[in-house]
């Protein structure tokens, strides 16, 4: 089984290049990350076409979630428990897989910026939602991914020049101690536990030739428990997806499983 997680930067203005990598990629379930559209705007004729079935939680204009998956899906929540008052559309879940069950949720975690500020304090915020969500997870004793863009750098390694992204949200302590927390519930970070290489990178922004120049930051991440890292195969960098024409800033992450 092959599982995506890819910020796509507005589905509707780049569907075409979003279909193109769908296609190239060819994986079993893709999580997708800041739609910006609505649930009902959602194209879904387009993505069932390729012969995904979907789980979106839109949002006008900023936000939104999905997962697409090649087999049924099941037991969807849209939302983190216990965060019901939040009305930003960052998290859903589903169970899939037909018989080789898998969970898996599609994360858009808050950027916080600008640091310090409300931003920052609602990002923490958010993760604690998160963790509780994750800690109980762990008591299903399935196959769990935690698939996202999680807006967190988790080592200065993991960036081009942690001296330009010391005071951004993404690279605080407060928001990597967050992120670590989730490693020690017992899930693994997929690219570090397989590749564990420093400087590659998941996200360019658009200015300043960042892609050209290979300025970039990794922060989309797989996190998994320890049924879903046993069969961890491969992680891979879906890098050509960002020299495509009208990219998003972001690229895929893929994680090849055994089962």
């Amino acid at each position: 089984m092959k599982i995506a997680t890819w910020n796509v930067n507005s589905i509707k203005a780049r569907l075409p290049t979003v279909l193109e990598v769908l296609k190239s990629i060819d994986c079993d379930v893709v999580c997708l990350q800041e739609l910006k559209c609505e649930t009902e705007n959602f194209p879904y004729m387009e993505i069932e076409e390729l012969g995904y079935q979907t789980a979106v939680f839109g949002q006008k204009t900023y936000n939104g979630v999905a997962i697409l998956s090649k087999t049924p899906i099941e037991d969807v929540l849209t939302g983190l428990p216990g965060n019901e008052g939040d009305d930003q559309s960052r998290y859903v879940e589903v169970l899939t897989g037909g018989d080789t069950p898998v969970r898996v949720a599609s994360i858009y975690l808050p950027n916080g910026n600008p640091f310090p500020g409300e931003k920052f304090a609602y990002k923490l915020s958010w993760m604690k939602f998160l963790e509780e969500r994750a800690r109980e997870l762990l008591t299903y004793e399935e196959r769990v991914v935690l698939a996202g863009d999680y807006n967190v750098i988790p080592h200065d390694e993991d960036c081009w020049d942690p001296a330009v992204w010391k005071d951004d949200a993404l690279a605080q302590p407060e928001s990597r101690a967050a992120f670590q927390r989730l490693q020690w519930l017992g899930y693994t970070e997929a690219f570090a536990s397989v590749e564990g290489k420093s400087h590659v990178y998941t996200f360019w922004d658009y200015q300043r030739g960042a892609w050209q120049k290979d300025h970039g930051i990794r922060i989309d991440h797989l996190l998994l428990s320890p049924e879903a890292s046993d069969g961890l195969v491969s992680v891979s960098i879906y890098k050509d997806a960002r020299g495509l024409q009208k990219p998003s800033d972001h690229v895929p992450v893929i994680g090849e499983f055994s089962f």
